[in-house]
C-alpha cells in the first residue's frame, strides 16, 4: 500500500475514533475535562497493559477486542493533548461542538505529524509486529510518566504532547495491521 492508502486509512479511522468521542461526549458531556494528563496517562496504561497481556497470553477474557483499546488509546491520547493545551477544568466545561471540534483538529495534527514521518521512513512501521507497537506505546508511556514527575522538564528529549502524539499514530497503525474497518 502506498502512503495514499495510508492516509485513506488513517481518516477512516480518525472518522470511527471521532464519531466514538461524539456518542460518548452525549453520554458524559465533558466530564473527562476534570482529569489531569496524568490520570489519562494512567488509563491509556491499562489499556496498553491489557493489549500486551492479551497478546501474550493469546486469550481474552473480557470479550473487548485488541481493536477497541486501541481506540480508547487513540481517544484518550487526544484527550491527554487537549488537557495540555486548555489545562485541567473543574467542571465539564465544554459543549459538545467545541469538544468535538478540538479533538478532531487533535487528530487532524495527528494525521500530518504521520504524513510527514511516513514520507521519512517510508512506511517501515508495515514491517512491524502489533506486538513489537505495543511494547513501543508501554515505552512511550512510561516516558511520559517520567516526564510527568519530573513536572513536564527535559533536559534533551521531546515532551509529553510529542509522546501523545506518536502513540496516537501507532494505536493508528496497529489497527491498520490488525485489518480494523469502522
Amino acid at each position: 500500500m502506498n502512503e495514499t492508502g495510508t492516509q485513506q486509512n488513517f481518516q477512516q479511522i480518525f472518522a470511527h475514533c471521532i464519531s466514538l468521542f461524539g456518542k460518548k461526549m452525549k453520554d458524559y458531556n465533558a466530564a473527562w475535562r476534570v482529569l489531569r494528563a496524568s490520570s489519562l496517562t494512567d488509563q491509556i496504561l491499562i489499556k496498553a497493559k491489557r493489549i500486551r497481556s492479551v497478546q501474550m497470553k493469546e486469550v481474552n477474557m473480557v470479550g473487548e477486542s485488541i481493536e477497541d483499546e486501541f481506540v480508547g488509546i487513540i481517544n484518550y491520547a487526544a484527550m491527554a493533548i487537549i488537557q495540555l493545551r486548555l489545562g485541567v477544568a473543574e467542571s465539564a466545561d465544554l459543549d459538545f461542538d467545541k469538544a468535538n471540534r478540538i479533538f478532531s483538529d487533535v487528530l487532524q495534527e495527528a494525521a500530518r505529524l504521520m504524513e510527514k514521518k511516513n514520507h521519512d521512513y517510508g512506511e517501515a512501521w508495515r514491517s512491524m509486529r502489533v506486538s513489537s507497537i505495543t511494547d513501543i506505546i508501554l515505552m512511550k508511556l512510561l516516558r511520559i510518566k517520567q516526564i510527568e514527575d519530573n513536572q513536564g522538564n527535559t533536559l534533551v528529549s521531546e515532551g509529553v504532547d510529542a509522546n501523545y502524539f506518536d502513540i496516537i499514530n501507532y494505536a493508528v497503525f496497529s489497527l491498520i495491521l490488525l485489518g480494523f474497518n469502522p
